[in-house]
């Protein structure tokens, strides 16, 4: 698939199921992806394999934040995917590179991936929600002082396949898209 055709038709997708890219071929896509634009080549994200077991571990812990009526539903939301990749910030403090571009960096980084993914057929949605601020998340994924949980690529296969990929309908960006005019300067 070209790199075009990615863009316009990759989409989040809300059902997934197996299967999933394997560790090592997941370890190979964040290689490619982080040849995404990194002001310092910092890499200011790591990422957190989470399957099988490890969901429902993930689960129990989204289930003690929720309020009473609504655990089962917090537990059963990792289940969603086979594989959850979960995105740490991890950004360099004191550095030249400003914490906003490191964030950025990390946000292209991950795009990349989603394309990447969909790229190879896989299907994948970014995901956050209170979770990310939960001290019981934070101690089970060993997040370190300083880091920042961004959610978590829900990662598998597209359940609901329609007729082919939909593209995207191109937007209006004339609003966004302006020139630099200088005063006209007199010459001598």
């Amino acid at each position: 698939m070209d790199l075009t055709t990615a863009m316009l038709t990759r989409r989040s997708e809300h059902h997934l199921v197996e299967p999933a890219p394997s560790d090592e071929e997941f370890a190979y896509l964040l290689k490619v992806a982080a040849t995404a634009p990194d002001h310092g080549l910092l890499r200011p994200w790591r990422w957190i394999l989470i399957r099988g077991d490890g969901r429902d571990e993930l689960g129990a812990r989204f289930a003690e934040e929720a309020p009473a009526e609504r655990r089962t539903q917090a537990a059963a939301k990792p289940q969603r995917a086979p594989l959850l990749a979960s995105l740490v910030f991890t950004p360099t403090q004191g550095h030249k590179v400003p914490e906003w571009e490191q964030l950025a960096a990390t946000s292209a980084v991950t795009h990349s991936m989603m394309l990447l993914l969909h790229s190879r057929g896989f299907g994948s949605i970014w995901r956050t929600g209170a979770a990310v601020c939960s001290p019981q998340v934070r101690q089970l994924l060993g997040l370190r002082d300083g880091e920042e949980l961004l959610g978590w690529l829900y990662i598998g296969t597209a359940e609901i396949r329609t007729s082919g990929p939909r593209r995207r309908p191109l937007c209006d960006v004339s609003s966004r898209l302006s020139r630099l005019s200088l005063p006209h300067q007199a010459t001598v």
